[in-house]
This record gives structure tokens, C-alpha cells and sequence, in this order.
């Protein structure tokens, strides 16, 4: 398996002068998702979780429901890369039959391969009540997500998907070339392990589009944080969802675009 931080050498041009020396830069590789022998996608992404991220990947494309419906799961190095190879369950096996297709995406595509308006902004699912969180719940959140991220602190160049309870902070977090591919391979890291996701928050640092409020809900958390802006379209879905939407999440405070209910927003301890 690729590591997923390489060692380059450059050059760097500066106004005094030109020196070189060492970088670490991300790796990403193509990695393709099949399914009972046929191959479903193709995806750029870090080298990393990718049982997490096949697991995920099929859950928030509703190919399966649950992790159960996955048979088994190997990840096969190619010489170009990485297959991801599932069988699934005869009932669902038959269901993926019926809309099988091969989509082939660059690094951090989200609806690659739609075929059809209707299906790319296709309604979210509604998520449960969930739990409340205090303004400085969300602000420890975010505080905690950066220290967290050791791909992006070596690299400068991943995205993160993390997830956060009141009880035990951060318990998962997942990084990825994609901010799609980190959100699938948290959502894999979640159900994998049998989480409840109506008690905590995701929280990204990515721009929030569409495609992931669609799969922030199929995890089914009550709130997304980002440190990045909404698209208009996700605050939309977002607020049919029942999703609280944090945003533009900075040291200083954040802004709420849907379901404000959940949050206490007077001043108190975290």
C-alpha cells in the first residue's frame, strides 16, 4: 500500500534568492470501487482508511443500508492503484444491478456520473431531533479539529471529516485529497463501529455543498460545522433535512444558516 505523505525535493524562488530542499507533499491514487466483480467508480483519493471509505462510500451512494450488507471487503493494490472489492449480499447485489454504472472522477468530484438533474439534487434524508449544543460546545469542536489533522499539518493539502460529542470530543477523524472522500470515509468510520451519530456533530473544513449535507445526513448527525462557507443550495437542504448548518466557523464565532433551535447561544463554559 502507498504511503500517503511523500518526500519531494523543490526548488523555491523567494525575493532574496533561490534555495532548494525537501517537501512533503500528499499522495493520492486511483482507487476503484467494484461490486461482485463489476466496477461501480473510480475515485482519486489519499491512500488511507480505505476500508472506511468503501464502507462509506457505498452507504452514502445507497448502494447498502448497513455495513451487514457487505459480505466482504479486500483491498487489492493494482499497479495504478487500489481496488476496493466488495460482494455484497444476493438482495442487494440484485437492487445494484438495476442502476449499475461505471463513473470515473477527478480528485474531490462528488457527483460524478449523475445522469440526471433530479438525482444530483435528489432530497436529503430527514435526520432525528438529535441532541443541543451550547455556542461553546461548537467552539471547542472546531478548536479541537486542527491539532487532529497530522495529513494536513505535514502536507497543507487534505481535507478532514471529523466527528464530536459532548462526552468524548473528537472520536473520529478522517482525512482525504477529496473533502467528499474524507466526509464517505468518516461515514464509514461511524457505522463501522456502531456509533450513534444523533448526538454529536460533523464537522468539515471544506466549503459545505450540497452533496455533503447529502452525506452528512445519510450519517444522520443533526449538525454540520465547517469552517468554510454554504453553497445556497445546501443551506436549502440542509433545512429540509432538519440539519443545523454551522459555518464560516473561525476563532472568533460562527454563523447559522438552518435549525438554530439546537444551539444555546448565551454565554457560557463549553
Amino acid at each position: 500500500m502507498q504511503d500517503p505523505v511523500h518526500i519531494v525535493h523543490r526548488q523555491i524562488w523567494r525575493d532574496n534568492g533561490v534555495s532548494s530542499g525537501e517537501r512533503a507533499v500528499a499522495e493520492e491514487t486511483a482507487v476503484a470501487l467494484t461490486y461482485n466483480g463489476g466496477s461501480y467508480a473510480v475515485m482519486m483519493a489519499t491512500p488511507r482508511d480505505l476500508e472506511d471509505f468503501a464502507t462509506g462510500f457505498s452507504l452514502t451512494e445507497g448502494i447498502i443500508a448497513a455495513p451487514s450488507e457487505i459480505d466482504s471487503l479486500d483491498v487489492v493494490p493494482q499497479d495504478d492503484g487500489v481496488e476496493l472489492r466488495m460482494w455484497l449480499r444476493q438482495a442487494t447485489a440484485e437492487r445494484l444491478a438495476e442502476r449499475r454504472r461505471h463513473i470515473a472522477g477527478p480528485t474531490g468530484c462528488g457527483l460524478c456520473g449523475i445522469d440526471s438533474i433530479a438525482e444530483a439534487v435528489r432530497p436529503a434524508a430527514v435526520v432525528a431531533p438529535g441532541g443541543a449544543f451550547t455556542a461553546g460546545q461548537v467552539m471547542a469542536a472546531m478548536a479541537a479539529l486542527t491539532p487532529l489533522q497530522t495529513l494536513n499539518l505535514a502536507t497543507r493539502a487534505v481535507h478532514a471529516s471529523a466527528f464530536w460529542t459532548p462526552k468524548a470530543g473528537i472520536i473520529a477523524l478522517r482525512e482525504d485529497v477529496g473533502r467528499h472522500n474524507a466526509l464517505d470515509k468518516l461515514a464509514g468510520a461511524l457505522a463501522r463501529s456502531d456509533t450513534d451519530p444523533t448526538m454529536g456533530m460533523v464537522l468539515l473544513t471544506s466549503r459545505v455543498s450540497v452533496e455533503m449535507v447529502q452525506k452528512a445526513a445519510v450519517i444522520g448527525a443533526p449538525v454540520i460545522a465547517s469552517v468554510s462557507a454554504p453553497t445556497a443550495l445546501a443551506v436549502r437542504m440542509a433545512a429540509a433535512a432538519g440539519i443545523t448548518l454551522v459555518a464560516i466557523a473561525r476563532h472568533d464565532g460562527f454563523e447559522i444558516f438552518s435549525h438554530h433551535h439546537r444551539l444555546n447561544l448565551s454565554r457560557q463554559p463549553a
